[in-house]
């Protein structure tokens, strides 16, 4: 059984900037970076407003930065998945990938958020085969064809310029009458001659084909949200960017959580209801949910932590 001052859960920005100050103030911080090292920005592609970048840079660039600074000054980042934890006494219970059990006297939770799906039973079934949450993972399979993007937040919106890239059309389909994006965003988009908007209007159904083992996606049947009215589009692939869900079952019961899922923190700080464990970054953010803004937290994590252990 292995003990530490201070045990990092998530590996995005929030939970590698929390391993820098907490390696800095001599904590010796253990992180498990989890399913997705590097977070959802690992999945995103040109990053322009995060500082220090003048020119924009893509997410997985900046993340490795990031990561490399905190090995630099000497933080233990390890691969593995914290699958149970015991907050209910100190030193804190958690348990690796089911199997190894460390004790933490202060434990910072950056696990972050996923994406969201539909929930229809045909975008599951063509999951990996034409539906996809990620365009800079998947979208040069789509270079040439015709794709839609489904949501209307900065996300959806970047993904739709990025695939106008690659793609001959891109379908941004949008439930509302307007976007929820910034301005800065909804100004590319409507500089993007091969985006064609499509608003007032939800998937009812994705349209494909199958061959054996061999699926396709062939089109998309869309309800109109005032009207009720359907129409059908051709696509050969749909990219699903309406939001994300915090990633915290591991905390139900233990912690106190909003109704969305995401952990309570007081006020400006990143104190959850347990003395000594804290929270930072996008599962305990519903609101920015942005790059700079879980690195800040994970500051402010690993500030608390230090002072906490002091006390």
């Amino acid at each position: 059984m292995e003990t530490t001052k201070c045990l990092i859960i998530g590996g995005g920005p929030a939970g590698y900037t929390a391993s820098i100050y907490a390696t800095r103030a001599g904590l010796e911080p253990v992180l498990f970076e989890g399913m997705q090292p590097g977070g959802q920005l690992t999945i995103t592609t040109e990053v322009e407003n995060f500082p220090g970048y003048p020119k924009g840079e893509t997410g997985p660039v900046i993340m490795d930065n990031i990561r490399e600074q905190a090995l630099h000054l000497g933080a233990d980042l390890r691969s593995g998945e914290i699958t149970e934890v015991d907050l209910s006494q100190r030193p804190f219970k958690c348990v690796v990938d089911y199997d190894k059990v460390i004790m933490a006297e202060t434990v910072i939770i950056a696990t972050g958020a996923t994406a969201r799906w539909l929930g229809l039973e045909s975008e599951t079934k063509y999951r990996g085969f034409g539906v996809s949450t990620c365009a800079t993972c998947d979208g040069a399979f789509f270079k040439g064809r015709v794709v839609a993007v489904i949501g209307g937040g900065d996300t959806a919106l970047e993904e739709a310029t990025y695939l106008a890239k690659l793609c001959s059309k891109v379908y941004l389909v949008h439930r509302r009458d307007e976007f929820r994006a910034t301005k800065a965003m909804q100004d590319k988009v409507e500089s993007t001659p091969n985006i064609e908007v499509i608003f007032n209007n939800v998937p009812k159904e994705i349209l494909g084909e199958q061959q054996g083992f061999v699926k396709k996606v062939t089109g998309m049947i869309l309800t109109n949200t005032k009207d009720k009215s359907e129409q059908e589009i051709a696509v050969d692939g749909v990219f699903v960017a309406i939001g994300v869900t915090p990633v915290s079952d591991l905390f139900k019961g233990q912690l106190e959580l909003d109704e969305q899922g995401y952990i309570k923190t007081q006020g400006v700080r990143p104190l959850t209801n347990i003395h000594g464990v804290f929270a930072a970054g996008d599962i305990q953010d519903p609101y920015y949910r942005q790059a700079i803004t879980a690195a800040a937290s994970g500051c402010k994590a690993a500030i608390e932590a230090e002072r906490f252990l002091n006390e």
